[in-house]
Order: structure tokens, then sequence, then C-alpha cells
């Protein structure tokens, strides 16, 4: 019967406001409904979940509690967006509205990822729909929390683009990128560094791999938003951060100040650096990238990635690099770190750069990262971090 109603019920057709079901606090159903309305600003929107969330929370009056579990909830249905539409489109027979969507979407996340129990889920979710749809919402969740699962393909059970499962099961191979996609569906604990900056495991890594010493001139050539500059200007190292635009540069002047760190920052692009060639101890090259393998704690980047990325990127990238070995001194290192996993943006900046430039390979930094031909790769699926990728080049 639910089934039926479901089919039957017509998304343009009005009804009457109706309150929250029974059983349903307030609380509940405001967390939720502050969740929609965050779904339809990035979905409809277009705005970025990790900005737009933070903002909507703090002109809230939820308690931390809730806020939490709005947090949950946004992210968690955001990344499982595709698998969420899967699970309610059994039981549509035409598209509904926008926020009838979007709380489709939170509820069939509840039921079948956080195994909310389905009147929970249902009730608290039906009463956050404003106006009409509300049937249509209680009649396809109810039958999402009763009936079996089976799923078409594998890029729709674990929520991505086709193009990205199989672009990293061609680079990683099926097991090793089934379990990256699997690790990338749950978000990453923050991590704060001894001065207080909030920054991934990966990126800390990144730093340590640098090898700043007392005395060193280093200069990170994509410096945003600053906390692998800063991080490398605490060891004791003269750093100097560049980045191409004005707001992205602020940020990194702002976390210096903020950590009362001395750090020049220039407006300039890295790929010419408007400095003196051979004139840097040591170059970080933390490149503009594809991003898989920064999908778990960026909620929508899966979304909003293109196909082509991977190799346009690569390119930029080679550029980088090199810019960054003519600005090093003979003898200095130049690291180069992306936060994906594609061989475009590894393997093959690596070999591009080696066969003409002057530059020898400098081994892998160890454990935690594993190291094959040079290239140094931290996976995911430790629970702690980021994916990132990196290699260290002396200047001959």
């Amino acid at each position: 019967m639910a089934d039926n109603r479901a089919r039957r019920a017509a998304p343009g057709r009005r009804r009457r406001p109706s309150r929250a079901p029974e059983g349903v606090t307030a609380s509940g159903s405001a967390a939720r409904r502050l969740a929609i309305d965050a779904l339809l600003r990035i979905e409809r929107g277009g705005a970025y979940a990790n900005l737009v969330l933070p903002e909507m929370l703090a002109r809230s009056d939820l308690a931390p509690a809730d806020r939490h579990f709005v947090t949950e909830l946004v992210y968690g249905t955001t990344r499982m967006r595709r698998a969420c539409d899967h699970l309610v489109d059994r039981f549509l027979l035409q598209e509904v509205e926008p926020q009838v969507r979007a709380a489709l979407r939170l509820g069939a996340y509840q039921l079948a990822f956080l195994q909310t129990p389905p009147h929970a889920a249902v009730d608290a979710t039906v009463g956050a729909v404003r106006g009409r749809g509300r049937s249509v919402v209680n009649a396809v969740l109810r039958r999402v929390a009763s009936a079996p699962v089976s799923w078409p393909d594998v890029a729709t059970e674990l929520s991505y683009p086709d193009w990205i499962v199989d672009r990293l099961t061609a680079d990683l191979g099926r097991d090793r990128a089934l379990a990256v996609l699997e690790a990338m569906n749950h978000g990453s604990p923050a991590t704060v560094r001894t001065d207080g900056y909030v920054q991934d495991r990966a990126s800390q890594e990144v730093v340590a791999a640098v090898g700043a010493e007392p005395g060193d001139v280093i200069v990170d050539l994509c410096a945003a938003p600053g906390g692998k500059a800063t991080g490398l200007s605490a060891a004791g190292a003269t750093v100097i951060a560049t980045d191409l635009r004005p707001k992205r540069a602020g940020l990194v002047r702002a976390n210096a100040q903020r950590l009362d760190l001395a750090v020049p920052v220039v407006i300039g692009d890295g790929a010419h650096p408007p400095f003196a060639p051979s004139s840097a101890d040591r170059v970080l090259v933390d490149a503009p990238c594809s991003g898989l393998g920064s999908l778990r704690s960026r909620a929508d980047a899966r979304w909003r990635i293109d196909p082509d990325a991977p190799d346009r990127l690569a390119r930029l990238q080679i550029e980088l690099v090199r810019a960054g070995l003519e600005l090093t001194k003979p003898g200095g290192t130049v690291v180069y770190s992306v936060c994906t996993l594609t061989r475009a943006e590894g393997t093959g900046v690596l070999e591009a750069v080696l066969g003409d430039g002057p530059a020898t390979v400098i081994d892998g930094p160890g454990p935690p990262w594993d190291t094959v031909d040079g290239v140094a790769t931290l996976f995911p699926t430790g629970g702690v971090s980021d994916a990132m990728t990196m290699f260290r080049l002396r200047r001959t």
C-alpha cells in the first residue's frame, strides 16, 4: 500500500502543512530541517559543503550534539548521494521537487548507512519537510526501510561517478582501488598540531619529508592556505610563501599572523616564480591536483571533479616542478606533493621531469609512506588521513 501511495503522490499537488509526527522531538526535526536546507544549497546553489555548513550551524540555536549530528547527515548524505538516489528511485515513477529529493536522500542515508531506527529516521525526516511532499517522503522512506537492497554496480554501491572508479581501478588495481574508495566514504578525525593549527596527517607528513632545518631558505610555490608553509617556518627555516590568487595569499598571511610566524607572502605564478634562479635551499611544490585522494574530507568533491582533471593538471604540475628545480641551488631539494592517487599526477610527473631536468630521485621517506620507483604514497585505508602522493628530487 505504501508503494502505491508513493507512486500516486504527484509533486505538484498542494497539500495542507501538517505538524511533526507524534513522538518526534523539535530538535530532531529542526536538525534535519537544517540538514535539508544545507543539501539544497550544496546541490542546487553550488555551495561548498565545508564552507556553507559551518556558517549555517553558527547561525542556528542547535545544541552541540545536534550540530554534530547535522554535520554527519550533510557530509554523509552528500558523499553517498548516488547510493541514496538508487535506494529511493525504486519507489518513484517521476522526479520530485528539490526539497523532497533532499529529504529522501537524507532519510535513505540514515536508514542504510547510519542504521538509525526506522521510526526515528522516517518520522523526524518527514517532520522536517515543509508544506507539500510529506506524504511522498513518508511513503517512500517506509518502503526503503523494509525493502531488501541490491546494487546494480560497485560505483552505485560506493556512490562515486563511474569514471572515478574506473580511473583508480586502472591505476591502483581493483582490490586496492575498492579499499581506497570504501575508506574515503568515512570522514577522518581532525588532527591538531602542537601550535594549534588543524591539519590533516598526510599534510603533516609532507612537511616532515621536506626536512626543513634552521637557516634553510624554503620557497613554497603553491602555499595557500598556509598549513605547510607555517609548519616549515615553525621548524626554524626562512619560508617564502607564494600563491597566484590574492585572496588565497591572504589566507596564508592570516594563518601565519595567527601563529605569530614571520612568513613573507608573495602573489605570483608558481610556474614562473618571481625569484632569482638557484636562490632556495629547498622548494615545496604542493601542486594543484584532481584531489582524488582527499574525498573523505571534501564531501562534495567527487561530484565536482571532471574526468579530464588528472591529465589536464598533470601538465601544470610538470611546469611547477621544473620551475622549482630552476629555483633550487645545486644540491638543494624539491619536494612535490599532491592529494591524489592517479598515475598521471604521480609517476607521470616524475618521469617527465627526470626526462629533461638536472635532478635525481631521493629515496622515499619510509613508513607510513609506501614507495615504488621513487614515488611515495599515503593511502587513506588506515583511517587517519587523506591520501597523498609525493616524490623528492635533488638538483644536480
